[in-house]
């Protein structure tokens, strides 16, 4: 175990570095990958209906997640924060499995976990390393609510209430928007090269 520690160091401030880099791409990357899905994708009628009912739920996590968190203001830890520490990301998981599944493609979904592993799961380390830092508390409130696979039950939290002007502050409605466009254009595949 002592020889294994030097290199620690390192591997801490490379992942710090990756987790910068992969901040900011994951955007581009997203419009990028937006591309190929709808290349790749061959969605038939019952994938359509599946992969839509699927990332409903996400997007409404993640519409809800939005209306209590205050980014560098304070620990959220109201609403679905009591239940995962990254609703968002949950949310987008939920998005991502729906769109999956609506495509049908091996290569869609393969693309989508690679690209959550290598892009969002540092993302996630990063931000955790800066909520550390920034709130004392946090630390007990990981050691109690999950990094991303919800718990039953709530966790003891500071009163929070769900603010619409919150959700229109951070822009969610975009991914709303973003869904609705997603989903027209699969439609328009499957009517001209009808699948079921």
């Amino acid at each position: 175990s002592d020889i294994s520690q030097p290199g620690a160091p390192a591997r801490q401030s490379s992942a710090v570095a990756w987790s910068r880099i992969a901040r900011r791409i994951r955007v581009p990357l997203g419009f990028a990958f937006a591309v190929l899905y709808v290349w790749l994708a061959a969605p038939s009628g019952i994938s359509l209906i599946a992969g839509t009912l699927i990332l409903l739920p996400g997007l409404l996590l993640r519409g809800v997640a939005s209306g209590y968190v205050q980014k560098n203001q304070q620990l959220t830890t109201g609403g679905p924060y009591a239940y995962t520490r990254n609703p968002l990301y949950l949310g987008s998981l939920l998005l991502g499995a729906g769109f999956a599944l609506a495509a049908r493609s091996g290569w869609i979904a393969g693309l989508m976990l690679l690209m959550f592993a290598a892009i969002y799961v540092p993302v996630i380390g990063g931000e955790e390393r800066y909520l550390r830092e920034t709130f004392p508390e946090y630390e007990d409130y990981a050691r109690h609510v999950p990094r991303l696979w919800p718990r039953f039950t709530a966790y003891r939290s500071q009163a929070s209430e769900y603010s619409s002007a919150r959700y229109w502050k951070h822009r969610e409605y975009r991914a709303g928007i973003g869904c609705l466009a997603v989903l027209a254009i699969l439609v328009v595949k499957l009517i001209v090269k009808p699948v079921w």
